[in-house]
């Protein structure tokens, strides 16, 4: 099977038309969110704020009653953690970012109606040993293990560290979310304790990968900390390994729209754990900053 060309809208609003409801970005904004499937928003958050969650990922990663947590992701051979998921439940202090107005609101503009987060983690890329990740799409993995039935979810990644184009930058395929790229093979059954430390199944060939970046080209998410990226549930992205000194750590929330509520997955056995993929699509409340 070949790409299949994407009939949903990129930026949604209650009628299906772009930019209906109100948010922090302008009409531009949204239309090269449209047409990218990615938006940069330099200094998202303050040194100080970005101070305070730093602060907030190392008590996180220290804490002796995390070490054993089915929710901490390690990485392969170090042991060093990788990531921590459904941290917006684990720490009251992410739990307020994400439901503060800057974030909050430009969700619920981007998907045209109320939201929930569908996955929340905290990423920390360690100096020297971080792993990167193949080229994938988020929704090809969301749809087939989770069940959502559209692309109508949006991903935050909130840089904590600096991002070089040498320590294992984001980097995506402007435009690749317009088609729809199925994966290789069929889903083992609880595929997600394998992919979530070295993803090697449900991810495109090598052929496709050519030929996307050879139609779209590649962008790499760069810059200081506190700089967040919005970008689409279906575009081509992936990252490379640190061997750097520098390490690259974000906070990572993904938002999925109350419309497009997950039903059983349409490829694996069961949907992944609700650490992993909430079922619960209840509303979020603003709160906190902005």
């Amino acid at each position: 099977m070949r790409w299949i060309d994407r009939l949903h809208a990129v930026v949604w609003s209650a009628d299906g038309d772009s930019a209906a409801v109100d948010g922090p970005f302008g009409s531009g904004e949204l239309r090269s969110h449209e047409e990218k499937g990615y938006t940069i928003v330099p200094g998202l958050l303050s040194p100080a704020e970005v101070q305070e969650y730093w602060s907030e990922l190392e008590r996180l990663t220290a804490d002796p009653a995390l070490a054993d947590d089915h929710r901490v992701i390690r990485e392969p051979g170090s042991g060093a953690i990788r990531s921590i998921f459904e941290v917006h439940r684990i720490s009251e202090v992410i739990a307020g970012l994400a439901r503060d107005r800057r974030v909050l609101d430009a969700a619920r503009q981007i998907l045209g109606s109320e939201v929930y987060i569908h996955q929340s983690r905290i990423n920390y890329m360690p100096g020297f040993e971080g792993k990167g990740f193949y080229w994938h799409s988020d929704f090809e993995t969301w749809h087939a293990e989770d069940g959502l039935p559209a692309p109508r979810a949006v991903s935050l990644s909130i840089a904590l560290t600096d991002n070089y184009p040498f320590n294992g930058g984001l980097m995506v395929m402007p435009g690749s979310h317009r088609h729809f790229v199925p994966g290789r093979g069929e889903t083992p059954s609880e595929n997600h304790r394998r992919s979530l430390i070295m993803q090697n199944v449900g991810v495109p060939s090598h052929d496709d990968i050519t030929e996307l970046a050879a139609e779209y080209g590649i962008d790499q998410f760069t810059g200081a900390a506190g700089a967040g990226l919005w970008f689409d549930s279906n575009i081509m992205h992936g990252s490379g390994n640190n061997i750097t000194p520098y390490p690259r750590s974000n906070i990572f929330l993904v938002f999925n729209s109350v419309d497009n509520a997950p039903v059983d997955p349409f490829e694996a056995k069961a949907p992944r754990p609700p650490h992993i993929a909430a079922r619960d699509a209840t509303p979020m409340l603003r709160r906190g900053r902005g």
